[in-house]
């Protein structure tokens, strides 16, 4: 995979008190991630070429992507493709970085979501709203053991605009 063509379209930084084995445990495992990501589940194949999985609460596969970096408890890049007919050919593919860095007594995670494509500022509203949401979670599963409630509304604008371009969008 060329992940040279991708252009990053969002990217936080979040300081944890943790470690960063602590850290990659929580992106990498089902256990941590259904805490923090709102009964989700991540799976990941802890190889590069191995398989990346989100599942939802149900048990469905929400998201599904590839592992292209591993690299223990440094970097994690996924490719990370919402499971919706037709989203993929309306927008290409999507790449999430997880860099994760020892900062004095805490860890500076940088998450980054690049795309091979130009996405419309519509689109990218609802990932505006949800890293935020699931990164703070994810520092308060680690640093206090409880996630944070957070009262997440749809994203409209963003599925609004994606039904635009012939994406089936569950529920709509």
């Amino acid at each position: 995979m060329d992940i040279g063509k991708f252009k990053p379209s969002l990217v936080y930084t979040i300081y944890i008190a943790s470690t960063p084995e602590k850290v990659w445990d929580a992106l990498t495992s089902a256990e941590y991630s259904r805490d923090y990501f709102s009964g989700f589940g991540v799976e990941v194949e802890d190889r590069v070429g191995g398989a990346f999985v989100l599942r939802a609460p149900d048990g469905s596969v929400h998201i599904s992507g590839e592992v292209v970096a591993y690299d223990p408890p440094r970097k994690l890049v996924i490719t990370f493709n919402v499971n919706w007919p037709g989203l993929i050919e309306a927008l290409g593919e999507t790449l999430v970085t997880y860099e994760i860095e020892q900062s004095g007594e805490s860890v500076r995670l940088t998450m980054t979501e690049a795309n091979e494509r130009e996405i419309d500022e519509d689109i990218l509203s609802g990932g505006r709203a949800g890293w935020p949401a699931i990164l703070s979670s994810l520092k308060s599963v680690l640093e206090t053991g409880k996630p944070l409630s957070i009262k997440m509304e749809p994203p409209k604008r963003m599925l609004e605009a994606l039904k635009r371009l012939g994406v089936k969008v569950p529920g709509m």
